[in-house]
């Protein structure tokens, strides 16, 4: 089956499933703003897609045994990964948040030579320079960036470390199962976020009325929508090094900062910014263009 897919074809499908991700900000606000505490909008937003996950991992449970150490250790990381990050969307900045989360192919890339042997080329340098400079011009505009710097910041920062190391996992053992791996990580977010809840910001469980009302809206975004793009992001990634991986879901800053300079006035892009912006894009599309090899 592999032979059907190309780095570059691999490459658009994680793209765009990326840049679903984008959005991943406006159901943890909408849930928030209803009443349930930010910790507890995580847990349960990533508590739904195990309705539809555990019953299909039950069928396949015996097909994966081989490779189920790693996937654990992968689903650990990447649990950690996405409860940072969901955490430091709703306690800072979104756009900040997003950038941070996006120091990840550098991590991806120190990961990648360590354990994978992957080779390091110009045009993989030049991509993480383009971007990182598309970053400093997203952050350059102060007006924009008034909120101070806490802990969700350093959220943001750890939430790109799991992230890179998770993807290492997956392509240093790329024949583990997507729907397994993709069930143990919403497991793992799921306790990690109560943990958070319940320890660290010593928040009560959310009225049932409350869950009840705010259930469509996040039933909709995490099974319907963000579910098959995080399966879709699973599977490019057990193909693709993870330093490439990193820089081509750079899709994601793109959609978080234009809508959220849409919905939250006072995260406004300013022409400095859009210009980041537009650059971070060109190290993707960069990436893509000059890698023409088959998988």
């Amino acid at each position: 089956m592999q032979r059907y897919f190309t780095t570059n074809n691999l490459s658009i499908a994680l793209f765009l499933s990326a840049a679903a991700w984008g959005l991943f900000w406006i159901p943890l606000r909408q849930v928030e703003a209803i009443g349930i505490p930010g910790s507890w909008t995580v847990t349960i937003f990533n508590a739904l897609p195990l309705l539809v996950l555990i019953p299909i991992s039950i069928f396949t449970f015996k097909k994966n045994l081989k490779l189920l150490k790693p996937t654990f250790y992968a689903a650990i990381c990447i649990g950690l990964a996405i409860t940072f990050y969901s955490k430091s969307l709703v306690e800072t900045n979104v756009v900040r948040a997003t950038l941070l989360f996006y120091l990840t192919p550098i991590w991806s890339t120190i990961f990648g030579i360590i354990w994978l042997s992957e080779n390091i080329t110009y045009q993989r340098v030049i991509s993480i320079i383009i971007a990182f400079f598309g970053m400093y011009f997203l952050l350059s505009s102060n007006e924009s960036m008034g909120q101070p710097l806490n802990v969700g910041d350093l959220y943001g920062f750890l939430s790109g470390i799991f992230w890179g190391l998770g993807a290492t996992f997956i392509k240093r053992w790329s024949k583990m199962s997507v729907i397994t791996l993709a069930t143990l990580c919403f497991i793992f977010t799921t306790i990690y976020s109560s943990v958070f809840a319940i320890f660290i910001y010593n928040e009560t469980f959310p009225d049932f009325f409350l869950i009840k009302i705010s259930i469509p809206i996040m039933f909709f975004w995490s099974v319907i929508l963000l579910l098959p793009s995080f399966c879709i992001i699973f599977f490019v990634s057990k193909f693709l090094f993870p330093g490439r991986v990193g820089i081509l879901m750079m899709s994601e800053v793109i959609v978080a900062i234009i809508s959220a300079s849409i919905l939250i006035p006072q995260e406004k892009m300013y022409l400095v910014q859009w210009f980041g912006a537009f650059a971070i894009i060109f190290a993707g599309l960069y990436e893509v263009i000059f890698s023409k090899k088959k998988i």
